[in-house]
């Protein structure tokens, strides 16, 4: 019993050492991607058409008046008002408002409390021909909303998304955190977007006609959806629409104070994408080298120089973002950490059941759908 279970051990290792050498290769492969799609210039014009952001916001982030402030600050030709919207009158995000209109309303709209907010700061009053949607923790440059007004007056585009890295601002494990978003979930995405594999609508901006956003429903028809941004994503494309992601970085900024709260973070992202797109999912566990190849070096007992590339790899992949984004996201020593952390959150992603979203626990339900974790199915 004992050897058949070193055997199975071994050849489990090597297999595990196998998965990662490719796993190195998709690494080389995507800092050169990176590098290259980031390297493309693209004309701006100068627009005015009018613009309206939505911000939704909850609870006190480190530097949420610095991060908002970074969207009024934008080199634009046209009129631009900015909404921010709260639950809550007691809510403290609201202490960071400043040159913007505050919508204090509680009315819930569906089990997504995101787009509940959403819903009631669209109805508060008329929207711009352009509507610009993004998280509370971005941050963006002077030319933000130029570029993305270009980008959304190409032929065929019916929606605008930006790929970000992280910056950590609440001490070690947020800095730990903003190690995902930079050398974990930015080399994928631009993989994905720039071989024509996937076109990822996310939370750090959708930027659409009102009119696009009427005629797939409005807000309402993602009240009930985890995944919001994605989900819109694909009603755009349902039109018969692209969703366009143009060669710009915006910045995620990460507030985790502990890994407690790092790791809900993760694994309600982890959950929600494998939730929408399994088998891609599963398929992105080559993006994990490095967590591979030690695995399997140490069921193998050998294969050491494996780690050894991986983990060059991944080093690889990180000094591009750190180059292509102008930042150190994190100390490039931690990365071994990181990448193990990360690898966790993805085996612990299979067997999550429900989520947690800013202190409410959500089940998550078919289709990408979620209840709160106390109502009974229906």
């Amino acid at each position: 019993m004992g050897q058949a279970l070193a055997g199975i051990s071994f050849w489990l290792g090597w297999a595990l050492l196998a998965l990662a050498s490719m796993g190195t290769l998709y690494s080389l492969a995507a800092a050169v991607v990176v590098w290259r799609f980031f390297a493309r210039t693209t004309s701006v014009g100068r627009h005015t058409e009018a613009v309206t952001i939505l911000k939704p916001l909850h609870g006190a982030e480190p530097r949420l008046r610095e991060n908002l402030a970074s969207f009024r600050a934008q080199d634009y030709d046209g009129p631009v008002e900015m909404v921010c919207g709260v639950a809550s009158a007691d809510d403290p995000a609201i202490a960071a408002v400043e040159g913007a209109r505050l919508v204090v309303d509680p009315t819930q709209h569906g089990a997504n409390a995101k787009v509940s907010n959403l819903i009631n700061m669209a109805r508060s009053g008329p929207l711009a021909p352009i509507v610009v949607l993004s998280d509370s923790d971005i941050v963006v440059g002077p030319d933000y909303l130029a570029r993305l007004v270009e980008a959304l007056a190409q032929p065929g585009v019916g929606a605008v998304s930006c790929l970000y890295y992280g910056r950590g601002d609440a001490g070690f494990w947020s800095r730990l955190a903003a190690g995902w978003p930079s050398y974990q979930f930015l080399p994928g995405a631009v993989f994905a977007v720039a071989f024509g594999v996937a076109t990822p609508c996310m939370g750090s901006t959708i930027a659409l006609r009102r009119e696009t956003l009427e005629r797939i429903g409005g807000f309402k028809a993602f009240a009930d959806v985890l995944a919001d941004d994605h989900a819109i994503g694909r009603a755009v494309e349902g039109l018969g629409l692209k969703v366009a992601v143009p060669p710009m970085l915006v910045v995620h900024a990460c507030d985790e104070a502990s890994l407690g709260a790092l790791w809900r973070h993760e694994l309600r992202w982890a959950a929600t994408v494998k939730g929408i797109t399994p088998g891609a999912y599963a398929a992105s566990v080559i993006g994990f080298p490095f967590a591979l190849a030690l695995l399997g070096a140490m069921l193998a007992s050998q294969g050491w120089s494996v780690v050894a590339a991986a983990l060059a790899a991944r080093l690889a992949v990180a000094l591009v973002v750190d180059r292509v984004s102008g930042a150190r996201t994190m100390p490039l020593w931690w990365l071994p950490v990181r990448d193990v952390l990360s690898f966790a959150v993805f085996v612990a992603s299979f067997f999550a059941r429900s989520v947690d979203w800013r202190g409410a626990r959500l089940r998550m339900a078919q289709g990408g759908r979620i209840r709160a974790a106390s109502e009974t199915p229906r």
